[in-house]
């Protein structure tokens, strides 16, 4: 049996230990809130709902001991935002370091953050994989993990010397496809291109009715949509940039099974993302503090912008809608070059760490 300590106690760490403990896994469960585990684990139990099924699982362990749910596990999985992951990066260096850790997910840039974290340290970095997005759409209501969605691909790439967690990230979550590198994996974030348009452009709307309105359906007019296709241009721009030719947004949802697969094939981004069924039920943020700003705007179109930088290719909509989400909901510094380990390096250079030639 395998011991997997699972961090985070959000829909998408609760639904990691739901299936691997279906799977035959000893699981873990590890949260830096203990208020947070009180509410969503209820004597010691995860009770859950829809796609994964209706019932009820007990992990060997609920704990907001960090070194207790590292002892003796094979693996670490990260199911936690990344506007937490510098801090987590932090306490695992601190303890010494981890073995294996795989990041589910790793948003945009989650492993260079975590190896320039350890690195900072003085700690060796683990054997590190992320995956591009969540294996999950899924959420906590009154208690109980509602799951909405399961990914049918996602991608986990692995920096050199990490194959043995990429390998376990394989295993661990059916539906994980190798990626080249992890510049490919952080690219294929659909979260980076998904959420900030509707976001940015939507938020007086947002600050108005505090988020009264489905997001995947209202908030994706059709000017929003035409936003998004022009942010998924530069993305796949940067992409092609470091040597990926990668699926576009409505590919890579269509291959995930989060949108309407017949709208997608036409190319009809508004319609194939409103007639996403896991999707349609997710509310717009209640907030600017909200995960769609404080999150994919810092540590997801900022390092985006970070790597274009780096590869010289321009990214007007990228950058505007940095600018403006983060004037409005006055985010701090994100994945920013420094952050990213990659501050000083050329393409070739940014190549050879993540390939493996690094000097």
């Amino acid at each position: 049996m395998t011991a997997v300590a699972v961090l985070g106690a959000g829909g998408g760490g609760l639904a990691a230990t739901v299936e691997l403990i279906a799977a035959g896994h000893e699981v873990r469960l590890w949260n830096r809130s203990t208020a947070t585990l009180a509410r969503s684990v209820r004597d010691g139990v995860v009770r859950y709902r829809g796609l994964l099924g209706e019932g009820e699982v007990r992990p060997s362990a609920v704990t907001g001991d960090l070194a207790a749910a590292l002892n003796g596990a094979d693996v670490t999985v990260v199911c936690l935002p990344s506007v937490v992951h510098g801090a987590l990066f932090g306490d695992l260096a601190r303890l010494g370091g981890v073995g294996t850790l795989v990041l589910n997910p790793g948003h945009t840039g989650g492993a260079l953050h975590a190896r320039a974290v350890f690195a900072a340290h003085g700690v060796k970095p683990p054997r590190l994989a992320e995956f591009s997005t969540l294996t999950y759409v899924a959420r906590v209501r009154d208690g109980v993990l509602d799951v909405s969605g399961r990914a049918g691909r996602v991608w986990a790439g692995c920096l050199p010397g990490g194959e043995a967690a990429l390998d376990w990230a394989l295993r661990l979550f059916p539906g994980a496809s190798a990626a080249p590198d992890v510049l490919f994996s952080s690219l294929a974030d659909v979260n980076l291109v998904l959420h900030p348009p509707g976001a940015v452009l939507g938020l007086s709307w947002v600050e108005a009715t505090g988020g009264g309105f489905p997001f995947y359906v209202d908030g994706v007019t059709p000017g929003v949509a035409r936003v998004i296709d022009e942010l998924d241009r530069e993305r796949l721009a940067v992409a092609k940039a470091f040597g990926h030719e990668m699926p576009s947004l409505l590919e890579e949802m269509t291959a995930i099974g989060t949108v309407d697969a017949e709208a997608a094939r036409a190319g009809d981004t508004m319609a194939a993302i409103r007639g996403g069924v896991a999707n349609q039920r997710i509310a717009a943020p209640d907030s600017l503090r909200h995960r769609y700003y404080a999150e994919d705007l810092p540590f997801g179109v900022q390092p985006l912008v970070s790597l274009a930088e780096v590869a010289g290719v321009p990214t007007p909509i990228a950058g505007s809608l940095l600018a403006l989400g983060s004037a409005a909901a006055g985010l701090g510094p994100g994945l920013d070059a420094q952050r990213l380990g990659i501050a000083g390096l050329d393409l070739a250079g940014v190549l050879d760490l993540v390939r493996g030639r690094e000097s």
